[in-house]
């Protein structure tokens, strides 16, 4: 939170719940995703960058992917025009998230059917291998995470042994990932790459 805005909520207390309480009501109807979409598009209209990456980390983690944050970018071209836009891009190339580096925007990817949604844990983290390839999937309530088990630092594979709890750990330089986020809460500082998901019939899909 900026400071002028800690310092209205001291100084007009009532009025600022209001205005807050008036933002929430709006948005009522609104899902998580689409919601964090609309705060994006806000913060790049206003070219607030502080605020544009705290809200764009939040997006990721209530699932919306980086295809579908770019696109809603370009719908917006109406409004935000290509200045703006490009500002947008480049706070997300300074951030190297993995999620926006071209090899992972999974253009011509496909859907990889992995488990029945049943199977799913409340607030545990599963690993799966699919075709080859490891992910990490953690559940809470009604939000599912679907992350790629390979570490953004050098590409290394994480195998499903490195899971403890809700914590993978690279076995090359030992940055360790907090599952419930993504986020790397020892050695590093990048997060894992989300990966697309949807339920269809009862059944876990990713897409890469």
């Amino acid at each position: 939170m900026s400071k002028a805005l800690d310092y209205l909520l001291q100084a007009r207390p009532e009025a600022m719940r209001l205005y807050f309480g008036f933002l929430k009501e709006a948005g009522k109807h609104l899902d998580s995703k689409t919601r964090a979409i609309i705060s994006i598009i806000t913060k790049v209209d206003n070219q607030t960058e502080a605020g544009f990456q705290q809200y764009l980390r939040r997006a990721l983690r209530a699932g919306v992917t980086a295809n579908e944050i770019i696109d809603a970018l370009l719908c917006a071209f109406p409004s935000l025009g290509l200045t703006k836009i490009t500002w947008a891009m480049d706070q997300l190339l300074a951030l190297d998230l993995p999620e926006f580096r071209l090899e992972n925007l999974a253009i011509g990817a496909t859907w990889h059917d992995v488990t029945a949604a049943t199977e799913l844990v409340q607030a545990q983290a599963t690993s799966f291998r699919i075709d080859g390839k490891f992910i990490y999937v953690y559940t809470q309530q009604e939000l599912i995470s679907v992350y790629d088990g390979i570490c953004p630092h050098q590409a290394t594979l994480i195998e499903a042994d490195r899971l403890s709890g809700c914590h993978l750990t690279c076995p090359r330089h030992q940055w360790k990932f907090d599952l419930t986020t993504g986020v790397c809460v020892e050695v590093g500082d990048k997060p894992l790459m989300r990966l697309e998901h949807k339920l269809d019939n009862g059944r876990l899909y990713v897409r890469w």
